[in-house]
């Protein structure tokens, strides 16, 4: 892309803000516009988890090809823009019986896995119940999702971008109208706003999504760093700040209070993975992210001209950034979106 043409991308989360430094990248002349409040990439854990994503998560039983595409994307990105990745791998933790049928999952969907004895699973992960076997698998890494999203930034705007506050109202004429009655010069306008809805009347395809919320939980409290451990409910991660332990999934919902009671099941389900974490000090956060009914991204061009969406990650906005990130720019370079991530085969 070498005409310089001018971009407007709505929403600054891991999809938004990775489409920003790929199109900057190429040339583009590039205005980010956020609102500034928490997104759920912030809050997200920032798993890059084709393994046991496939695994544990049943609309994404067959993706893990595709998913491993996209992870392989950021070893190159994470070095360009100064990002560091957690490649510790992960371990899945229970009884004999269901380590084993996971263990022979993993194998039938090509991923690399070993089968720990408890004594072998203790090693790697001080504190788990002394019964207990794992899986460990290194396909699966993890990054902070704000220290991303800072380098993210940092790098496109090194490149020219500019990120203002503000939230995108409109798009016709080239020109981006803004919530506050102004306006930005704009020959393509992404459309990265994760769950919200604001811009249907631009870009319909949104009807199409459902909001998705979460919790998720930190502690400040000292643990043994090494893989991230998981159960067929519940995953544990160490990262500079802590402990994060998570997550829900409450399809429609898109509210951010904090029900008690999930924070509850949360910390429960956590103690299956050690006793000792019942009495940290959990803080609780909340966060919406877009579901399609496949549980793959809407990336394409909308309806409206000039206009491309790049929506509905579901809980892989990070792991498909990268890859999400390289089909707009190719969408923007007049390229066909990936079929996978095509908006016209949920919209026939």
């Amino acid at each position: 892309m070498r005409d310089g043409r001018q971009i407007v991308v709505a929403g600054a989360g891991a999809v938004g803000s990775a489409a920003a430094y790929a199109l900057a990248r190429a040339g583009g002349r590039v205005v980010v516009v956020d609102p500034g409040a928490p997104n759920a990439s912030a809050v997200a854990a920032g798993m890059l988890a084709p393994a046991f994503e496939a695994l544990f998560d049943a609309i994404s039983a067959e993706r893990f090809g595709l998913f491993v595409e996209a992870r392989d994307r950021w070893p190159a990105l994470a070095q360009a823009i100064g990002l560091a990745l957690a490649r510790d791998g992960a371990m899945a933790v229970g009884a004999r019986v269901d380590v084993e049928a996971w263990a022979a999952r993993l194998a039938g969907i090509g991923a690399r896995r070993q089968v720990l004895g408890p004594s072998e699973a203790a090693q790697l992960a001080p504190g788990l119940a002394p019964d207990a076997w794992a899986v460990f698998t290194p396909e699966d890494w993890r990054l902070d999702g704000g220290q991303a999203l800072a380098a993210l930034r940092a790098a496109a705007e090194a490149l020219g971008a500019r990120f203002v506050s503000g939230s995108v109202a409109g798009f016709a004429g080239g020109r981006v109208r803004l919530a506050d009655g102004s306006s930005l010069e704009a020959g393509t306008l992404v459309v990265a706003t994760g769950a919200a809805r604001s811009l249907a009347a631009t870009a319909p395809e949104l009807n199409h999504l459902t909001p998705v919320k979460g919790h998720i939980l930190r502690a400040a409290a000292p643990w043994p760093g090494g893989p991230v451990l998981r159960t067929g409910d519940v995953y544990l991660c160490r990262t500079s700040g802590g402990l994060v332990l998570g997550a829900t999934m409450e399809a429609g919902l898109d509210d951010d209070a904090v029900d008690p009671g999930l924070v509850a099941s949360l910390v429960a389900r956590g103690e299956r993975l050690s006793a000792g974490l019942g009495g940290l000090p959990w803080r609780a956060t909340t966060g919406v992210r877009a579901a399609t009914r496949d549980g793959l991204p809407m990336v394409g061009a909308s309806r409206t001209v000039g206009a491309i969406i790049a929506v509905g990650a579901r809980r892989n906005g990070w792991l498909l950034a990268p890859l999400i990130a390289e089909a707009i720019l190719d969408i923007v370079e007049g390229g066909e979106p990936p079929a996978p991530f095509d908006p016209r085969r949920l919209l026939a």
